[in-house]
């Protein structure tokens, strides 16, 4: 469950107070799987990051239940001179899983051969994505969070990240941010519209599909 009470978030941009959402209050029950649609600059992100931890709200407060990940794929935490290894079993060890078994999982699903033994920096940026799918997708979540996931790796791979992913929203909820409308009515059932500050939740993804297709003609 994510519950959202009267959250306003406002940043200062060149002098001038920017309000991304006001009043925002809702609650996304527990095991839906909620796409977050809006215009650029609608506020999409920011949600997401307020939701993981990272954003305070300027007012109001997030109620969550259960454990949410950070972003699904992100790649940016990773410490450079550190392995693939062993920044796995460094993430295994903050969440509170079995770290032999996260390493495993990961070095057999990311596909990185001996490159999971060397040091970050000599990644790739595919390789970086591999590893970070495969952390996210090692650590059973009860939310997971997807701002603008991208396929990475060779059509096999994506398959197998596709139906993973899909297997774990069997068990689990997620809050997905995306401009793909396929990938939402793929991973979604229900929906938040962000708009001018505001937010409207629907429990039909369609619904939500319907609401944003008709403000981005009106804009």
């Amino acid at each position: 469950m994510i519950r959202f009470e009267n959250v306003t978030k406002r940043y200062v941009t060149e002098g001038k107070v920017v309000t991304v959402v006001s009043g925002m209050t809702l609650t996304v029950p527990t095991g839906r799987s909620v796409g977050l649609l809006g215009c650029n600059g609608a506020g999409k992100s920011t949600v997401l990051r307020m939701v993981s931890g990272t954003t305070r709200p300027t007012e109001g407060r997030i109620v969550t239940t259960g454990q949410v990940s950070w972003p699904v794929g992100f790649a940016g935490s990773f410490h450079p001179d550190l392995t693939g290894h062993q920044n796995c079993r460094f993430v295994a060890r903050i969440y509170g899983v079995d770290t032999d078994e996260l390493v495993n999982f990961v070095e057999d699903f990311a596909g990185l051969g001996p490159h999971f033994r060397m040091p970050i920096r000599t990644y790739s940026s595919g390789m970086r994505s591999r590893l970070a799918f495969g952390i996210s997708m090692g650590i059973h979540f009860d939310v997971y969070l997807v701002d603008e996931i991208t396929a990475v790796g060779d059509a096999a791979f994506r398959e197998r990240s596709d139906a993973l992913f899909k297997a774990r929203l069997q068990s689990a909820g997620a809050l997905v941010c995306s401009h793909a409308l396929p990938q939402i009515r793929m991973l979604c059932d229900s929906g938040i519209v962000l708009e001018h500050g505001r937010a409207w939740y629907y429990d039909d993804v369609e619904d939500a599909i319907a609401h944003h297709v008709q403000a981005m003609a009106a804009a």
